[in-house]
């Protein structure tokens, strides 16, 4: 097993090689919802998987084909936001890769350009004479997010699923708290040894951090519920600023897309209702 390289800084536009037969691209795209940017592993020596390539940057493109170690063969993504897949469809013209994912959902917030040539399944592996990375689908932050396991490393690249740092925004109607929190459970049954995530460094702690999100999720939800007691039939926005009132104003339209998913996860359940779009716990 390679133990990952921790203490590298990322540097836009420089591969890093951070394990053995792993690289990380840092993409220059830094922002609020990117952190630092996205990274872009290459994966191989002789023959090279792309994992999530990025947004179609002209810089991040010719630095993925300048910096892969041997001939592109297989571009994979995690999901289709527009930080991590629209760089695929050029870099397949480019290289004549194939293009593996799932295609991407209904919604504004989808990149329209990739098509896969192989859709993923939960369990699919792309198996190389290099390596192997078994498909694990994890629908929450998207419907069809995908992280894959590193058969040999036994390194998880989690795109959007975990972040390094900070907890990802649950959007509906793709966005689903239900499935991101079945999906994390899931994790903990894959015998992790790091977790490679498409924002931020290499996270050696992996069933920590996944139990930590975990709980943080789950102390959101109480936290729902106990203003929905305090305060019953108020709005999305009323309860946005109870239930996150220790984030930045400035955030509360982001956190308001995740309480509306710990909303609708409560009425799935059961366990919450609504009329005339205010809230209330059904008794």
């Amino acid at each position: 097993m390679s133990r990952p390289v921790l203490s590298t800084p990322p540097t836009p536009g420089k591969a890093v090689e951070i394990g053995h037969g792993v690289r990380r691209l840092l993409a220059p795209n830094a922002g609020l919802m990117t952190g630092p940017g996205t990274n872009t592993y290459l994966i191989g020596e002789a023959e090279v998987a792309i994992l999530d390539p990025g947004p179609a940057i002209d810089a991040h493109i010719e630095a993925i084909l300048r910096d892969a170690p041997g001939p592109i063969k297989w571009i994979l993504v995690t999901h289709t936001h527009p930080d991590h897949s629209p760089a695929a469809c050029r870099l397949a013209q480019a290289t004549g890769a194939q293009l593996l994912g799932q295609s991407p959902p209904d919604g504004q917030v989808q990149d329209r350009s990739f098509v896969p040539d192989r859709n993923l399944g939960n369990g699919d592996v792309l198996k190389t004479g290099e390596f192997a990375l078994r498909a694990v689908h994890t629908p929450g932050h998207a419907s069809n997010h995908i992280c894959y396991r590193h058969e040999a490393l036994r390194w998880l690249f989690t795109g959007d699923h975990i972040m390094s740092g900070s907890t990802v925004v649950i959007d509906p109607p793709d966005g689903n708290m239900k499935h991101y929190l079945e999906s994390l459970e899931l994790l903990k049954e894959l015998d992790l040894a790091a977790l490679a995530p498409g924002h931020g460094p290499v996270i050696d702690n992996p069933d920590e951090t996944v139990d930590g999100l975990i709980r943080h999720r789950l102390s959101r939800e109480a936290k729902v519920i106990a203003s929905l007691i305090d305060h019953p039939l108020l709005s999305l926005h009323e309860l946005t600023k109870i239930v996150y009132d220790e984030v930045d104003k400035n955030l509360h339209r982001l956190a308001s897309r995740s309480l509306l998913a710990h909303l609708l996860k409560l009425e799935t359940e059961g366990r919450a209702s609504q009329r005339n779009e205010r809230w209330q716990l059904n008794s």
